[in-house]
């Protein structure tokens, strides 16, 4: 029986054409900057995001984390969504390891907005910890893959400048939100002083995420990378992964978004689940049950070769990915309708 991948888009697996630049890769030890492949997409990464410097991570969590600990710094407080990837599955490191304080802010879509920040805003007082940075996430993973529009970028850019505030953009899908919103990753990156994105979810890459930020931001990433473990050797063949992936997957992301839209109102036609089309945005949808039957109902899936993820007693998350065809979709809805 086929299996149809819809976990998560970190699943995707590198194709042959990826796996053959991988094997062709250029390499030297990283820790010394020698590594060609990884200079590139270093390059790359700072040219598509407009940003002066580029650092190769393992993960969008060491990359969101670096950040925490140069931006955010030991003692602040941090202004992030209440459903953001770093407060729920980041194991504690904003606080373990950074030394700062999450705020948590709630917010339609994943979206923060100034009026509700600004009473969380923390400034004055010696005696309490101060707000040093904003993060922001795009597309927004449990608000189910939404995106920021330009206005509220531009208004967050505001907020921020109006009290001395760097804002850092968890853009582990940065290229969905280019997809949905039609703007450029150098665009929506001009709003913000930092911006991770990775490599290994939709782009196919089997490892990695790119932090951008400042030339000192970077050079001081780089310390703070090497000092909890992040500096790699003759990773080239990573990157090259990655340089691929940005060359080759970006444009067919919109397949993804296709498709997710399509197993959305199937998912919303049946008795079984009840979906929110209007928070169907990239290539994330949450698919709700009746209390209780989320596990249940999943293993149902599972015995048909459907692979998707119960995240609550009533709540089923499906993601698109390259590994996932308009035709494996439409074999999907059949089988859903079956079920």
């Amino acid at each position: 029986m086929k299996q149809y991948e819809l976990r998560s888009d970190t699943f995707t697996k590198p194709t042959e054409a990826m796996r053959k630049a991988i094997s062709e890769a250029e390499v030297g030890d990283d820790v010394y900057s020698e590594d060609k492949s990884i200079n590139r997409l270093q390059d790359m990464s700072s040219e598509i995001t407009g940003k002066e410097a580029s650092l190769f991570v393992p993960s969008g969590t060491m990359a969101n984390l670096i950040t925490l600990y140069i931006l955010g710094g030991r003692g602040n407080e941090v202004l992030m969504h209440e459903q953001a990837h770093t407060i729920h599955h980041e194991v504690g490191g904003a606080a373990a390891i950074a030394g700062c304080m999450p705020i948590s802010v709630p917010g339609e879509k994943g979206i923060m907005k100034r009026r509700v920040m600004e009473p969380r805003l923390k400034k004055d007082d010696y005696d309490i910890a101060h707000t040093s940075l904003i993060e922001i996430e795009n597309t927004h993973n449990f608000a189910g893959g939404t995106y920021w529009r330009e206005e509220d970028l531009k208004e967050v850019r505001s907020f921020a400048d109006d009290y001395n505030l760097k804002i850092h953009m968890d853009g582990a899908r940065l290229f969905n939100a280019v997809t949905a919103s039609k703007m450029s990753a150098l665009r929506i990156s001009s709003y913000v002083d930092s911006v991770t994105f990775c490599l290994s979810k939709g782009l196919g890459s089997p490892v990695g995420s790119m932090l951008c930020g400042t030339r000192d931001f970077i050079d001081r990433s780089k310390v703070v990378r090497k000092m909890i473990g992040g500096g790699m050797r003759q990773a080239g063949v990573l990157a090259a992964g990655g340089i691929y992936a940005l060359e080759n997957n970006i444009d067919r992301l919109k397949i993804d978004h296709d498709n997710c839209l399509m197993l959305a109102e199937t998912l919303n036609s049946l008795s079984l689940f009840k979906v929110d089309l209007s928070l169907v945005e990239t290539n994330i949808v949450f698919a709700y049950t009746e209390e209780g039957k989320a596990s249940e109902i999943n293993e149902r899936l599972k015995s048909k070769g459907i692979m998707a993820i119960a995240t609550a007693h009533n709540e089923i998350r499906f993601v698109t990915n390259l590994m996932i065809s308009s035709v494996d979709m439409e074999v999907i809805c059949d089988i859903l309708k079956e079920i």
